[in-house]
C-alpha cells in the first residue's frame, strides 16, 4: 500500500486553511493598497473645509466629525499593514495631540508614489533606502524653516496664535472664540515651570442648551451633580474630602440583639446617634463647612449634617475625588475622622448653580491661582459638544506642545512646499537609483497644500503651480489662502497667522516615514487560520425572544 505523499511548498508546513502571499504582487501591492484605502478616508476630511465623516460604531453610537483620530479609532481596522499607518497616527497623538490626519495622507502619498517605482522596476529596498534619506534630509532643514517662536507662555496674544489653526480644522468660523477659551482656561494654571503643565488639568464640561458661542471658562471644577443636604452655597468654604461613605461603620460580623423592655428600645440607636453627632460636631468645630464623600451619606449623619448647616457633596468617580483635593489643597480621608487644619482644603467659594435647565455644582476659585480649570461647552445637540470637545483638545494638546517646544513654522503648505522644492534639488545631486525615490519623497510632500486645495474647492494644480513660483522667487513663507475670492490665491502664512506646530511637522515626517518603510518591507503574508469553534446555526423559525 502506497504512502500519501505531502504537498510540496509551505503549504505542506502549516495547517489546513492559512494563506500565503508572496511577492510584489500578492503581498507588497495588497499592502499599499490598504494602506491607501484608509489615507483616502480622511483625506477628504484634512484642513478647514475638510468635510465630516458619518461613522456608526459597534455600539451603534453616531459620530459626526473630521478628526482624524477619532473616525480611525471607531473604524477598529483589521487590516495588518494599515494597522501600521493607524499606529503611526496614534504615536503623533500620543507625542503631539494633533497632526494625526498629516501622518495618515503623508504616509499613503509615500506608499502611492512608490508603487509607481516599484512597477518601474526599482526594488523595495532602493526605495526605502531613498525615503530613510530624504526623510533625514527633510528634518535637517525643518529647524531653517521656522519663522518664529512663542517666547512668553503667558502672552494671550502669542499662544492664541500659535493655537487658532489647530482649533480651525474642526471649527471654522468659530476659532478666534474658542482659541481665547482654550488660551484663557491654559494660561491660568501654567505652573511656574511650564515643562509641568498637565492637560488632564484642564477640563471640560458639556452641557445642552444654548449655542456654542455661550461657552464659558472658569477657574475650579464643574460636577453635573445635586447636593444631597439642605445647604446650598458656602463662601470661603473649609473642606473634609472623604474616600469612604459617610455613615455609620457596620460591625464585621453578624449578631442578633434582644430587646426586652420599652427602655432598652428607646436606648438601642442613641450610641449610634452620639458617635455621629460627635464626628460632625468635630467636623464642624475644626472649621469645615462642606464635606465632599466617595460614599452614600448616611439618613442620620445627614441629619446632623444639616443640623450644623454644613454643604454635602457625593461624588462617585474617585478620579473626582482626586481632582477636588487638587484644586482645594486639601486631603482625601479613608476612613470617618476630624480632619486636622493642613488636611482641611480651602475653595472661595461651592455653590449650586444652574447653566440651563441643568443644576451643577461649581468650585470657585476666584482670589487664589486655581491649579485646574474648567471649559463648559454649551450646544444644541450632544454631537455638536462632542465635536467642540474634540477641537478644545487639540488646542489644549497644542499649548502642551508648545511648552516642549516654542517653534512655530509657516502653515497653509508654505512648509511642505518649500521641504519639496530642496528636497528635489537635493535628489538631483545623488548619483545612485535612490534619487528617484528622494524625489518621490519631495512630490508626496505636496498632498498637504492638493488636500487643502481639493477640499476648499479649488484646483489644486493651479495653487501647487503658483506656490512654486513663489517659492523659487525666494518666498519661503508663502502658502495657499482659502479665503480668496475669485480664484486660487498665494499669501503670506505669517501675515495670516497660519502657523504649524514644529514638533507637530517634525513628528509627522518621521512617523510617516517609519510606517511607510515598514509596509515596504514585507515581502510575504503568513496568516494562521482563525480560532475558534463553528458559528452558531441560524433557524429562522426562532421568535424575537
Amino acid at each position: 500500500m502506497a504512502l500519501p505523499v505531502p504537498m510540496a511548498g509551505l503549504a505542506s508546513m502549516l495547517k489546513d486553511g492559512a494563506k500565503h502571499y508572496h511577492g510584489l504582487d500578492e503581498a507588497v501591492f495588497r499592502n499599499i493598497d490598504a494602506c491607501k484605502k484608509i489615507s483616502n478616508i480622511t483625506r477628504s476630511s484634512f484642513g478647514p473645509c475638510g468635510m465630516n465623516k458619518m461613522v456608526i460604531n459597534h455600539l451603534e453610537k453616531l459620530f459626526v466629525t473630521n478628526d482624524a483620530a477619532t473616525v480611525i479609532k471607531e473604524l477598529e481596522v483589521e487590516h495588518p499593514a494599515a494597522k501600521m499607518l493607524v499606529m503611526g497616527m496614534q504615536m503623533q497623538d500620543q507625542e503631539v495631540g494633533d497632526g494625526t490626519n498629516f501622518v495618515l495622507i503623508f504616509g499613503g502619498a509615500l506608499l502611492s508614489h512608490a508603487e509607481e517605482l516599484l512597477r518601474m522596476g526599482l526594488s523595495p529596498s532602493e526605495v526605502i533606502e531613498g525615503y530613510n534619506l530624504a526623510s533625514k534630509k527633510a528634518l535637517e532643514i525643518l529647524p531653517s524653516l521656522v519663522c518664529t517662536s512663542v517666547k512668553d507662555l503667558s502672552s494671550s496674544e502669542q499662544v492664541k496664535n500659535a493655537i487658532r489653526p489647530a482649533i480651525s480644522n474642526m471649527q471654522y468660523g468659530n476659532e478666534d472664540f474658542f482659541s481665547d477659551l482654550v488660551t484663557e482656561a491654559c494660561i491660568s494654571i501654567l505652573p511656574k515651570n511650564s515643562k509641568n503643565f498637565n492637560v488632564d488639568n484642564v477640563r471640560v464640561t458639556k452641557i445642552l442648551g444654548a449655542g456654542v458661542l455661550n461657552s464659558t471658562v472658569m477657574k475650579g471644577l464643574v460636577f453635573k451633580r445635586e447636593v444631597e443636604g439642605d445647604t446650598t452655597k458656602v463662601k470661603n468654604a473649609k473642606l473634609a474630602v472623604y474616600t469612604c461613605p459617610f455613615d455609620a461603620m457596620n460591625t464585621e460580623t453578624k449578631g442578633t440583639v434582644l430587646i426586652k423592655s420599652a427602655e432598652e428600645l428607646k436606648t438601642f440607636s442613641k450610641g449610634e446617634e452620639e458617635l455621629i453627632e460627635s464626628l460632625v460636631k468635630g467636623v464642624s468645630e475644626a472649621g469645615c463647612n462642606v464635606v465632599v464623600s466617595g460614599g452614600k451619606i448616611g439618613e442620620m449623619a445627614l441629619h446632623f449634617l444639616n443640623k450644623y448647616k454644613i454643604m454635602v457633596i457625593r461624588l462617585l468617580s474617585k478620579f473626582d475625588i482626586r481632582r477636588v483635593c487638587k484644586t482645594t489643597g486639601a486631603t482625601a480621608l479613608p476612613k470617618m475622622m476630624v480632619p486636622t487644619s493642613d488636611e482641611a482644603g480651602y475653595c472661595d467659594s461651592v455653590e449650586i448653580d444652574e447653566i440651563g435647565d441643568t443644576n451643577v455644582v461649581a468650585f470657585r476659585q476666584v482670589k487664589e491661582e486655581s491649579l485646574i480649570s474648567t471649559i463648559i461647552v454649551r450646544g444644541s445637540t450632544s454631537g455638536i459638544m462632542d465635536d467642540v470637545e474634540r477641537a478644545l483638545d487639540d488646542g489644549i494638546n497644542t499649548f502642551k506642545a508648545l511648552t516642549k517646544d516654542d517653534k512655530l513654522l509657516p502653515g497653509a503648505g508654505a512648509t511642505e512646499i518649500e521641504l519639496a522644492k530642496q528636497l528635489t534639488s537635493y535628489g538631483e545631486t545623488c548619483s545612485g537609483l535612490e534619487q528617484y525615490a528622494i524625489k518621490t519623497f519631495a512630490e508626496s510632500l505636496e498632498v498637504v497644500p492638493r488636500a487643502l486645495a481639493e477640499n476648499a474647492g479649488f484646483k489644486p494644480n493651479e495653487i501647487i503651480s503658483k506656490l512654486y513660483a513663489e517659492h523659487e522667487a525666494g518666498h519661503q513663507n508663502a502658502g495657499f489662502s482659502i479665503e480668496s475670492v475669485g480664484g486660487a490665491s498665494v499669501k503670506n502664512a505669517i501675515d495670516s497667522s497660519l502657523y504649524d506646530l514644529y514638533l507637530s511637522r517634525y513628528w509627522g515626517i518621521k512617523l510617516a516615514t517609519n510606517a511607510a518603510t515598514t509596509v515596504l518591507r514585507v515581502d510575504q503574508i503568513i496568516m494562521a487560520k482563525r480560532a475558534g469553534g463553528p458559528k452558531a446555526k441560524e433557524n429562522k423559525s426562532w421568535d424575537d425572544d
